[in-house]
């Protein structure tokens, strides 16, 4: 099921049913360290997200440390 979801402020179509299933979908790692989510404004524990279910309307927030100078 396609869900229309709303990622760093960009409207997107997405299968993901889990915000771990969302991450992969993007290109990014859920293992790798220095990802952190919010789900209509809300944290989401890094331990939850394989569970963290996704719905039709929801703002994702993704965020990612790097390193740089």
């Amino acid at each position: 099921m396609t869900l229309a979801l709303k990622v760093n402020g960009t409207p997107e179509d997405h299968q993901a049913a889990t915000v771990a299933d969302l991450l992969r979908a993007k290109g990014l790692d859920p293992e790798r360290k220095g990802i952190a989510v919010a789900v209509n404004g809300a944290v989401v524990p890094r331990r939850t997200w394989a569970e963290a279910a996704l719905s039709a309307g929801d703002a994702v927030e993704i965020i990612e440390a790097k390193q740089g100078g």
